[in-house]
């Protein structure tokens, strides 16, 4: 490639870079109907035909946009579960820890990656929580770590039935998107003592909470048969 094709390719990559960057932005703050190839263009100050020539259409660039972080998050998500395992030794790694691989790499950019990563992260709670969107996109994307993270867990916790791990990480997907969308709820019912935007404190306390919840449900199903016969106990 010579000097002029290279610098055009840098040019056209720096575009599609600058389009992706709006698009997230925009779509964060308005959704996917809320949004038009117009406004995108002009929040990236380029022509409107350059969405069509980059990425076919609005659809595809919603796609591209939730692509692009997904791929490094997922390999960050991999590497940390992969090392913790490593140091755990023959025994396996504890649940906190495996959910701590798979939460902190989300938390920390959030917290500490810069408006862009904090656009991708409420795109994603919005994708996450849309009937319409939620099971094909989310499918698409994070499926391969989610199913990584659950083999893991399975040999941590090996008598519990599947049915109460799935139910767990449920639970744990719904805990990890209220987070994101930091609301502002707990500020006001906590009279201020906590912030919805304190990342660094649900880091400390939310594999310790989940962990906890996928121990007992593992626990009630495997001393009892079924969570309503543990229930009737009590």
């Amino acid at each position: 490639m010579d000097t002029l094709e290279a610098s055009l390719s840098r040019k056209g990559e720096r575009t599609r870079q600058t389009l992706l960057d709006a698009a997230e932005k925009l779509f964060a703050e308005k959704g996917f109907y809320g949004v038009t190839v117009r406004a995108i263009a002009r929040e990236a100050d380029a022509d409107p035909a350059l969405v069509a020539y980059y990425f076919g259409g609005k659809r595809e660039l919603f796609d591209a946009v939730l692509l692009r972080r997904a791929e490094r998050l997922n390999q960050i998500r991999l590497d940390r579960l992969e090392q913790c395992e490593r140091d755990a030794g023959p025994d396996g790694p504890s649940v906190e820890d495996i959910i701590e691989a798979f939460t902190e790499p989300l938390l920390d950019r959030s917290e500490n990656g810069g408006p862009g990563w904090k656009s991708y992260f409420a795109l994603i709670g919005q994708v996450t929580n849309s009937p319409e969107w939620g099971e094909a996109m989310m499918s698409k994307y994070f499926d391969p770590i989610v199913r990584r993270f659950m083999e893991s867990i399975r040999r941590a916790l090996p008598d519990a039935p599947e049915e109460e791990l799935f139910w767990s990480y449920h639970f744990l997907s719904g805990a990890l998107v209220l987070t994101f969308a930091e609301t502002g709820r707990i500020d006001a019912l906590s009279g201020g003592m906590c912030k919805s935007t304190d990342l660094s404190a649900v880091h400390k306390r939310l594999p310790l909470f989940v962990a906890a919840g996928f121990r007992r449900l593992a626990k009630d199903r495997s001393d009892s048969g079924s969570i309503e016969n543990s229930k009737a106990a009590e």
